[in-house]
């Protein structure tokens, strides 16, 4: 493995999240006061494979601290899963000079870098760079906050609605894998039901419970969905609770990608700094192929492979609050 790195490339890889942009001008502005030569890769691997590569200095990261989404853009790169895709990327690499990489990014990001970095020798570090919160070995990911706080802010406001007009409304977030946002949103918002993939959809309860309440005439209900729940979403759980409490009046409410846009919320843009910072210090180092985390506050590093094979999982205890609260 490469001991000494002097140049620096850094990419955003996958779906965007806000903090992004604080974490790349962390990673610059560090890379740079080490005397490090820094380029910023576009459009995530694809920029690798293309030659879509810059040069990068401080006056590069202006202004972008309170920015969503990513100056350097990203995409999923089919090309680069292949053999002659990474061939390609790593002939652009030697041809500025890049001997170390930082990736900013979800564990499908982390993957290719471990194949990329065991095939060429490159020393790679991964940062968690996603709204799931999936990823295990940290507390935190960037952009989870954003868009948690997106999601309640806007599950408030149906709620308002729903008071006005007695109406259930079912109200789907993003988690295709992971139900955090789901989990975290619902108990914030005091959601009657809270559907991750995580958790069996125990649904004759909730219609239990639903038909319940209509004879006490408790028509204002919330039930905060994960895309990737068992039933396939929200517009399928409010087709079968239609299906079978006819008359209770409901509305179905996508958030869909709001949450993965706007500024990011000052904890993002904190653990964002935090990371990009600590990314650059361990390939400087010598600390590499790590993927950098923050648990208890401190900041973890564990093995790139680690992180791609564990996922981050709901503990019992947040089953049980929400279980408990939901009531």
């Amino acid at each position: 493995m490469i001991k000494n790195v002097n140049k620096i490339g850094v990419l955003t890889s996958g779906g965007d999240s806000p903090g992004m942009n604080a974490c790349i001008r962390a990673v610059i502005r560090t890379g740079i006061h080490n005397g490090k030569e820094m380029f910023g890769i576009m459009r995530g691997y694809t920029g690798m494979v293309e030659d879509d590569i810059i040069a990068m200095e401080s006056r590069s990261v202006a202004n972008i601290i309170q920015r969503g989404g990513t100056i350097l853009k990203t995409s999923r790169c089919m090309e680069f899963f292949e053999p002659e895709g990474r061939k390609k990327a790593y002939e652009n690499l030697k041809k500025h000079g890049i001997d170390g990489l930082i990736i900013i990014g979800g564990d499908g990001s982390f993957r290719g870098a471990q194949i990329f970095s065991k095939e060429y020798d490159i020393p790679c570090i991964g940062l968690p760079g996603t709204i799931d919160k999936d990823i295990a070995g940290t507390d935190f990911t960037i952009g989870f906050d954003t868009a948690v706080n997106t999601a309640v802010e806007a599950i408030d406001k149906i709620r308002d609605t729903a008071e006005a007009h007695d109406r259930l409304f079912v109200i789907e977030v993003m988690g295709r894998d992971a139900g955090y946002i789901a989990l975290h949103s619902g108990i914030a918002t005091g959601a009657e039901n809270i559907l991750i993939p995580e958790r069996k959809t125990e649904i004759e309860n909730i219609i239990a419970q639903l038909a319940e309440k209509e004879r006490r005439q408790k028509l204002v209900n919330l039930i905060v969905v994960a895309e990737g729940e068992e039933f396939g979403g929200g517009n399928e759980v409010a087709k079968f609770i239609k299906a079978r409490l006819p008359l209770l009046e409901i509305r179905v409410c996508i958030l869909g990608h709001i949450q993965r846009g706007g500024a990011p919320s000052c904890m993002d843009r904190l653990i964002a700094s935090r990371m990009g910072y600590h990314a650059v210090e361990s390939l400087v180092e010598g600390r590499h192929n790590v993927f950098v985390g923050i648990v208890n506050n401190k900041i973890n590093y564990i093995p790139l492979d680690e992180a791609i094979k564990k996922k981050q999982r709901i503990s019992e205890e947040w089953l049980k609050i929400v279980k408990i609260l939901a009531t």
